[in-house]
C-alpha cells in the first residue's frame, strides 16, 4: 500500500479523494493556489504545499510545481481527481518519468480518447455504433457547410480534445456555421490548448446515458450500470441519476457491453466512464470517454455500495479487480444535484461570493460532498461547483422525495446557488414522470427570494438566523434586511462613474454581469449595433457569457479587450441612440 498520495486538484473533489485515503491508511497530501491558502481542503489535508498564484495556469496547471510538490512530500503516487490535469496525458507521463504512480488509466489511452476524433474512429474500427459525422478535424467552415448540405441540420460542433460540455456549438442552418465554427475553435484552444474540431448530427431530444467502466491490469473488464445524464443547460450536467428511467435490464446489458468493449478498445486501466446518446427508437451511440473519475460517479457508488476511488487506487497498486461482472448489483435508485454558485433567476450567471451560512442535509441515504463552509468565498477563478448532493431511496420515487427534503434542510447564504432550481425542476411533472425535459431547464422561473431590481443592479441582503416562541410553538425564522433599491441604484451609479461612466453613460451603460475575463469583443468603436447583438464574451468560472446591446444605437467609449478582466457593473462601453 502507499504511503502518501498527493492529489492533484482542490475543493470537494480533493476532500472526497482524501477521505478514501485515510480510510485506507494512506497519508494525503493536498496542493493549493494564493486564492485557495483559506480552502477546505487545505486544511483536511495531512500536509499540504503552495503551488503559485490564483490562475489555474500558474497553480493548478503547472505540472512542474505539481511533481516539485510530490517529490518534496515523499508521495510515492499522484491522483487527479476531475478537471485540471486528470485528462492530461503528458501529466500522466510526467507523473511516471519522475517515478511516481499514476492513479489513473495508461497515458496512450487518455491520449486515444481525449482525441475526440481519433476515438471515434478507434470506436468505429472496434465496432461499437457512433454518431454519425466526421473522423477527423475540420478544415473550414466551408466543410461544415457540405457536411450540412450531405447529412441535414442541426449539426454539433464539438472540440477534438473537448470534455465537460466545452468547446460545443449547435449549428441550425448554415448562416449559423462560420461563427459557431469559430466560437467552437476558440474554446478548445482557450481550454485544451487544441483548436481542432470535428462534427456530429445533432440528435433531437436523446438521453445522455454513459457507462461506468473499471478495469484492472489483468484484462478484466466490468461495467457497473448506467447513469443518466440529460439534464443540462450549456452541456453542462445539473442532474444525474441511476438507472436511467429509459433502460430496461435487457438494454442495461446491450449498452454495458458496449462500454466493455470500447474500455478494451483502447487498452484501458483504472475507473472510467463510456458517454453515449440513447434515442427515442432506442439505438444507442457512443459519443466519447472520459478517462477519469466523474463528478456523478456518486451515485453509481450509492447503488452498487462500491468506492470507486478504492478501486482506482487498488487497481494502481496491481491488484486485480474484487468484483465480477455477476457479482456487480443495483440497489435502489440514487439521484445526484449538482449545487452550484449560480443564479437562476439571472440566466444562470455565475455567483462568486463569500458563504455567509452554511448547513448541510443529513438523515438516511443523504450524502453530501462539498468543499465550502461558513466565510469561504466562492472564487470566481473556478469551477463554480459548491457542493455535491446525492441521495439513494429504494426506487426512483423515493429518492425524488428524499432529495427534495434533503434539498429544504439545505442552506446556504451568501452566494446565489441552485438550490431552489433543483426544487423547482424535481417537483416538475416532466422530471417526476422521467422524461427527458427538454426545453424545461430554460424555461423554469426560478426565484431565489432576493429583491428585483431592473438591469444589472443586485441588492446586497443581510441575513439573520432567529428562534421565536409564539404561544408556546416555536418558530425558526429568517430576517432579512434587504439594502434599499434607491440605494441598490445610487451604488452602482456611483460604481459606474468611478469606472469611467457619466450620467449619460449610466442610462446606455453596457456592463458586465459577471466578474470575469474578456474572451471576445464583437464591436469596434463607432459600430452601428441591434438591441440583442454581441458585444463581447466574458469568461467566469470555466463558462462563456454573451454580453448583449440593451438597445439599437452607436458604440462608444468601448473600454475593454480580449484578456482583460472585469468586475461585476463594469462599463464595457456606452451606446448612443435616440
Amino acid at each position: 500500500m502507499f504511503e502518501k498520495v498527493l492529489v492533484a486538484n482542490r475543493g470537494e473533489i480533493a476532500i472526497r479523494l482524501f477521505r478514501t485515503l485515510r480510510e485506507l491508511g494512506i497519508s494525503a497530501v493536498g496542493v493549493y493556489s494564493d486564492g485557495d491558502r483559506g480552502a477546505l481542503h487545505v486544511a483536511y489535508a495531512d500536509e499540504a504545499f503552495l503551488l503559485g498564484p490564483t490562475p489555474a495556469a500558474e497553480s493548478y496547471l503547472a505540472i512542474e510545481r505539481i511533481l516539485d510538490a510530490a517529490q518534496r512530500s515523499g508521495a510515492q503516487a499522484v491522483h487527479p481527481g476531475y478537471g485540471f490535469l486528470a485528462e492530461n496525458a503528458a501529466f500522466a507521463r510526467a507523473v511516471e518519468d519522475a517515478g511516481l504512480v499514476w492513479i489513473g488509466p495508461p497515458p496512450a489511452a487518455i491520449e486515444l480518447m481525449g482525441n475526440k476524433t481519433a476515438a471515434r474512429m478507434a470506436m468505429q474500427q472496434a465496432g461499437v455504433p457512433i454518431i454519425p459525422g466526421t473522423t477527423e478535424a475540420l478544415a473550414s467552415a466551408d466543410e461544415l457547410l457540405a457536411l450540412g448540405d450531405e447529412i441535414g441540420y442541426p449539426l454539433l460542433i464539438k472540440a477534438a480534445a473537448g470534455g465537460g460540455g466545452k468547446g460545443m456549438e449547435v449549428v441550425e442552418a448554415p448562416g449559423d456555421a462560420e461563427e459557431a465554427f469559430e466560437r467552437a475553435q476558440r474554446q478548445g484552444q482557450s481550454y485544451f490548448a487544441n483548436p481542432d474540431v470535428y462534427v456530429e448530427k445533432l440528435i433531437v431530444d436523446p438521453r445522455h446515458v454513459e457507462v461506468q467502466v473499471l478495469a484492472d491490469a489483468h484484462g478484466n473488464v466490468v461495467h457497473l450500470g448506467e447513469r443518466d445524464c440529460t439534464i443540462q443547460r450549456r452541456h453542462q450536467k445539473l442532474i444525474e441519476e441511476t438507472p436511467s428511467p429509459a433502460v430496461d435490464q435487457e438494454l442495461r446489458q446491450r449498452i454495458g457491453a458496449i462500454g466493455v468493449e470500447a474500455a478494451r478498445a483502447c487498452g484501458y486501466r483504472s475507473a472510467g466512464t463510456i458517454e453515449g446518446l440513447l434515442t427515442r427508437d432506442g439505438d444507442y451511440f457512443f459519443m466519447e470517454m472520459n478517462t477519469r473519475i466523474q463528478v456523478e460517479h456518486t451515485v453509481t457508488e450509492m447503488v452498487t455500495g462500491l468506492d470507486l476511488v478504492r478501486e482506482q487506487i487498488l487497481v494502481a497498486l496491481g491488484e486485480p479487480l474484487s468484483l465480477r461482472q455477476e457479482d456487480v448489483e443495483l440497489r435502489g435508485h440514487a439521484i445526484e444535484c449538482r449545487i452550484n454558485a449560480e443564479d437562476a433567476a439571472r440566466g444562470f450567471l455565475p455567483a462568486p461570493g463569500v458563504v455567509t451560512v452554511y448547513r448541510e442535509p443529513a438523515g438516511p441515504g443523504v450524502r453530501v460532498d462539498s468543499g465550502v463552509a461558513e466565510g469561504y468565498e466562492v472564487s470566481g477563478a473556478y469551477d463554480p461547483m459548491v457542493a455535491k448532493l446525492i441521495v439513494l431511496g429504494v426506487d426512483r420515487e423515493h429518492a425524488r422525495r428524499r432529495m427534495l427534503r434533503a434539498l429544504d434542510e439545505f442552506w446556504i447564504e451568501g452566494p446565489a446557488t441552485l438550490i431552489g432550481f433543483h426544487k423547482a425542476l424535481l417537483s416538475h411533472p416532466c422530471f417526476v414522470a422521467g422524461e427527458t425535459c427538454e426545453g424545461i431547464v430554460e424555461s423554469l422561473q426560478v426565484e431565489d427570494g432576493r429583491p428585483s431590481l431592473p438591469g444589472n443592479a443586485v441588492g446586497r441582503t443581510v441575513e439573520r438566523v432567529r428562534t421565536v416562541e409564539v404561544d408556546g410553538r416555536r418558530f425558526e425564522v429568517r430576517l432579512s434586511d434587504p439594502e434599499p433599491e434607491w440605494r441598490a441604484l445610487a451604488r452602482l451609479r456611483r460604481e459606474r462613474v468611478r469606472q469611467g461612466g457619466s450620467g449619460a453613460g449610466g442610462r446606455d451603460a453596457v456592463v458586465s454581469p459577471m466578474q470575469g475575463v474578456v474572451l471576445a469583443v464583437r464591436v469596434a468603436g463607432g459600430d452601428d449595433v441591434d438591441a440583442g447583438q454581441v458585444i463581447c464574451v466574458v469568461e467566469a468560472m470555466k463558462m462563456e457569457n454573451e454580453v448583449h446591446a440593451h438597445r439599437a444605437g452607436t458604440v462608444r467609449s468601448l473600454s475593454v479587450e480580449p484578456g482583460q478582466p472585469v468586475a461585476t457593473g463594469q462599463v464595457i462601453c456606452t451606446i448612443e441612440g435616440d
